[in-house]
C-alpha cells in the first residue's frame, strides 16, 4: 500500500497557494511529524508557516498558552486541549488555518477511557474579521505507534483540506 501523505501534501499545497493563505500546526503525539511532512515538498514557505511541538502539559501551556486550569481538568488528550491548542498556534502565528494533535500514540500510556490510538484533532481557521472558529474530532486509530501516528498526520492534512474545499 503507498503512502497518502505526499498527495495529501502536494492536494493542500495547491489549495493553500489558490487562497493565498498558510497553515500554522501545534503538535504533540506526532511530535512535528506533520511539519515535517509538509516541510518536505519543496516550496512550502510558500505555505507553511509554522509549526510548534508541545509534546508536555508545561510547553501547551507556555507556547501556546492552554490553560494549565483546561488540562487539569480534562486531561491533554481531550476535546478542550485540542482546540486550545489549534487557536493558541493561530493566535501566535501569521498563518490563516491551523491545526493540531494531541493524543495516546503508545505502546504505553493509555487508559480505559483513554485508550493508546485515541487522538483528538482540532482545525482552526481566521476569518477575514479575524474571528477564529474552529472544530475536532476524536478518532481511535488502530496498530503500533508509527501507525497511529501516520494515521493522525494523514487525518490532519485530510481535515485540512476539507475545510479548504468548503467556500469562504
Amino acid at each position: 500500500m503507498s503512502d497518502p501523505i505526499p498527495t495529501l501534501v502536494h492536494a493542500l499545497a495547491d489549495a493553500l497557494r489558490q487562497r493565498g493563505q498558510m497553515i500554522a500546526t501545534a503538535e504533540s503525539c506526532t511530535g512535528g511529524l506533520i511539519a515535517g511532512a509538509c516541510t518536505d515538498l519543496a516550496g512550502s514557505s510558500d505555505w507553511f508557516e509554522r509549526g510548534i511541538v508541545s509534546y508536555s502539559n508545561a510547553a501547551k501551556t507556555e507556547l501556546l498558552g492552554v490553560p494549565a486550569d483546561l488540562i487539569g481538568a480534562h486531561g491533554a488528550v481531550s476535546e478542550p486541549v485540542a482546540l486550545a491548542m489549534a487557536a493558541g498556534v493561530l493566535q501566535r502565528s501569521h498563518a490563516q488555518r491551523a491545526v493540531a494533535v494531541t493524543g495516546v500514540a503508545g505502546p504505553g500510556g493509555g487508559t480505559a477511557t483513554k485508550p493508546v490510538g485515541l487522538v483528538w484533532l482540532a482545525w482552526a481557521q481566521r476569518g477575514a474579521d479575524g474571528a477564529i472558529t474552529s472544530r475536532a474530532v476524536a478518532q481511535h486509530f488502530p496498530g503500533d505507534r508509527a501507525a497511529v501516528r501516520q494515521a493522525t498526520i494523514a487525518c490532519a492534512l485530510q481535515g485540512l483540506i476539507d475545510d479548504l474545499a468548503v467556500p469562504a
